[in-house]
């Protein structure tokens, strides 16, 4: 999601800091003060906080001002906020806890779309596939990308599991924040690719075993570089 205009370049500079600690939880903020900081409008201001309170992260009250809130109550599947974590110095734990949370996700999402996807997903699948195989080849990592998370979204949506379907962005900004912060080799690793291809044909096939097991492989493989990359 990406918030435009004045309230986006707010954002942009409030969520990171609190992310990050930079303003530490228990702070509050005055709406005056961050119109006259920013040189932004009351409105402005107001749209920026009513983000920031959809994700929990701080709360509004009148005669008391916008304070920031514990962590432990922040939306934290939400891409922005994984996004701002992924900045900051909480990088390592936040790719680790969400590199955990696909191992337990992806892969049952894998055997049930193996059962549930749609012909109209199958041939995404298998069309995703191939173009990771030859955006791999080409060494097009922006491109290859877009194609990966596509990929894995779909998987998720052709899972028929409602709750699954809706940590496709999640798991998309947790493959974008990879390249991002050069977490990624500068090519993708053919081995890696392949096991893509052997997800998509399990799935097209209605082989749930393989499929489950392949996308096992998967990010059982990635969660296991990221910690060789950042130390275990």
């Amino acid at each position: 999601m990406e918030i435009q205009g004045l309230p986006g370049r707010l954002l942009a500079d409030l969520g990171p800091a609190i992310a990050s600690g930079e303003i530490p939880e228990g702070a509050v903020l005055r709406g005056e003060e961050l119109e006259a900081r920013y040189g932004v409008s009351r409105t402005v201001v107001r749209e920026a906080i009513r983000i920031l309170e959809s994700m929990r992260m701080v709360a509004s009250r009148r005669r008391v001002g916008i304070t920031v809130q514990p962590k432990s109550g922040w939306d934290v599947f939400d891409p922005l906020v994984i996004r701002w974590r992924l900045a900051g110095a909480d990088r390592s734990a936040q790719l680790r806890s969400l590199g955990s949370l696909r191992v337990a996700v992806e892969p049952a999402a894998a055997a049930l779309a193996a059962v549930h996807a749609t012909d109209d997903q199958r041939r995404e699948l298998g069309a995703l596939a191939v173009e990771l195989t030859v955006t791999a080849r080409a060494a097009d990592l922006a491109t290859f990308l877009r194609h990966d998370i596509a990929f894995h979204a779909t998987i998720l949506r052709a899972s028929g599991n409602e709750m699954f379907a809706h940590l496709g962005d999640t798991v998309g900004a947790v493959l974008t924040g990879r390249t991002e912060h050069q977490l990624m080799p500068h090519q993708p690793e053919p081995y890696a690719v392949k096991l893509h291809r052997e997800v998509a044909d399990a799935i097209c096939t209605g082989q749930a075993d393989a499929a489950e097991q392949a996308m096992r492989t998967i990010v059982q493989g990635a969660l296991a570089e990221l910690d060789a990359t950042l130390g275990s």
